[in-house]
């Protein structure tokens, strides 16, 4: 086994683990959460699912960029599809950044202050992050795997 099959082992991983949690979060647990929770139960449920997501996506992110950028620096010219993957890469990382700062801060302070409005807003502008992240993280995932294929 050589450094570069554990490199894409590791990014791999780390791309199941985030792009996977995004789609299940925003196409099974939410549409379930609506269905039966009141929307008390149902922010507080996502701020305590958010809680366990979030340390999971730092190290997604962590395991992304250093695995990432040490696979595209062993190529002399790093060939199209890989330059488009990075970009997108950014985009997620920068999109879920937001989500971590801004809305999820604005959601566990209206729980915590029992502001189920305001922690509704907060959850809506977090849902429609999610699912554009996820999109793009699926996007990335067919140019990962297809991408020398369709710009060759």
């Amino acid at each position: 086994m050589n450094i570069m099959s554990i490199a894409i082992a590791l990014h791999v991983i780390a791309i199941v683990v985030w792009v996977g949690g995004m789609f299940f979060a925003h196409q099974v647990m939410r549409p379930a959460a609506v269905k039966t929770l009141e929307p008390p139960q149902r922010l507080q449920l996502w701020v305590a699912g958010f809680k366990r997501f979030f340390p999971w996506v730092w190290v997604c992110i962590a395991t992304v960029l250093i695995t990432g950028l040490w696979m595209f620096f062993q190529f002399p010219k790093p060939p199209l599809f890989m330059h488009i993957m990075l970009g997108l890469g950014i985009v997620m990382m920068l999109i879920f950044f937001h989500v971590f700062f801004a809305p999820y801060n604005k959601l566990k302070k209206a729980v915590v202050d029992e502001r189920w409005k305001d922690g509704g807003a907060a959850l809506n502008q977090i849902r429609m992050l999610v699912g554009i992240n996820t999109v793009v993280g699926l996007i990335t995932i067919v140019i990962a795997t297809a991408g020398k294929y369709f710009l060759a």
